[in-house]
């Protein structure tokens, strides 16, 4: 923020009883969240996303005609602490957006429902522009022809050359750049058959990724090349300790700001899981060459990842999870509230500090 306070922002499923966008003074000694405001805009901000400089907050509106919206944050310094919408939400001309991201001056969208990426400009005050173009996946041929197209995630790498977005349909992902105003494909890039990719997260060294797949309880580690805008699959490796009780439902993954330890949620088990990260990439191409994709033991050595820990996420339906500072966040989407937890610099094991009620909540950003 701007002014020095520091806020988190909830987002929530209001046809579910949430309560639209939620704002949270945030404490950094100990990261406890105290409930500020609550703001109804568009139905189901269910994904945020702030500016860089904290003065803009970006909501998607998960329904099925799809739009996207800015709210101006207040200083802390202000009267009140309610985000105010800065203009009507904008279509983004594609079904149930459940996600977006800041990139090249323009908000972009994934859309579920209709597996598209949408661009939406964004002017220089921080409003969004009333215009958006967009671009869909080919039905065939393609990865995978037999499965319907779900683009469930979009953000920038590292480097800001590229757009990433993930599809949980077509099992691939596809990187972007901007054309004209409108995302274009740049590549595509195909997974194991059946996988669900579903969330992405970089590590700080901008060489590699950790893609999270929904439909298996695994984590996909990759190798990133921002030069050419390329993605390459390493391994597949389990997120659970043994084989989950029922379905997983693998949700969020998130990396430490020193690349030390990756977190994961899993909302079938109700647990967040810990990953120590090996030191140095090249660990992971040299055990790639030789052991693949395959699962256990082997396989965490070939990702340059090893499972250390799992603990309970505080909650029911661990939706989301971010970190910030030393603390992670945990939108707890059916058990309606928000858990945080304070990190072991040493173990990257979180242990649970406190949590607020938020009702049917879908995200938390950290400003």
């Amino acid at each position: 923020m701007t002014d020095g306070g520091r806020r988190a922002f909830i987002g929530s499923f209001t046809t579910a009883g949430g309560p639209g966008i939620v704002t949270a003074a945030l404490t950094p000694d100990d990261g406890a969240l105290t409930v500020l405001s609550t703001v109804n805009g568009p139905p189901d901000p269910s994904c945020l996303a702030l500016s860089p400089d904290g003065r803009t907050l970006y909501t998607v509106s998960e329904t099925d005609e799809g739009a996207v919206a800015a709210f101006r944050v207040p200083g802390a310094g202000n009267a009140g602490h309610t985000p105010e919408q800065t203009g009507p939400a904008v279509p983004v001309h594609g079904d149930g957006p459940t996600h977006l991201c800041l990139f090249a001056g323009h908000v972009l969208t994934a859309n579920y429902g209709s597996g598209s990426v949408t661009a939406v400009p964004v002017r220089a005050d921080g409003s969004l522009a009333r215009s958006a173009s967009g671009v869909f996946p080919p039905t065939a041929p393609g990865p995978r022809p037999h499965r319907r197209p779900h683009a469930h995630q979009v953000q920038p790498d590292p480097s800001g050359r590229w757009a990433v977005g993930v599809d949980l349909g077509t099992d691939s992902v596809r990187v972007y750049t901007l054309a004209d105003g409108a995302p274009a494909r740049h590549r595509e890039v195909a997974l194991r058959p059946g996988s669900g990719p579903r969330h992405l997260a970089f590590h700080p060294d901008g060489t590699r990724a950790y893609l999270l797949n929904e439909r298996s309880p695994t984590l996909t580690v990759c190798r990133w090349d921002a030069a050419e805008g390329t993605l390459r699959p390493l391994a597949e490796i389990p997120v659970l300790p043994g084989a989950p009780s029922g379905d997983a439902y693998p949700s969020g993954v998130a990396v430490s700001p020193d690349g030390r330890f990756v977190w994961t949620a899993t909302r079938g088990e109700d647990v967040l899981s810990v990953f120590a990260v090996a030191r140095g990439p090249d660990h992971a191409d040299h055990s790639a060459a030789s052991e693949g994709t395959a699962g256990g033991e082997g396989a965490a050595g070939t990702a340059g990842l090893r499972l250390t820990a799992t603990v309970p996420c505080g909650g029911h339906w661990p939706r989301a999870l971010t970190e910030s500072h030393g603390f992670l966040y945990v939108a707890n989407e059916r058990s309606g509230d928000v858990t945080w937890f304070a990190v072991d610099p040493d173990t990257g094991v979180p242990r649970r500090r406190g949590s607020i009620p938020v009702t049917a909540a879908s995200c938390v950003v950290v400003g």
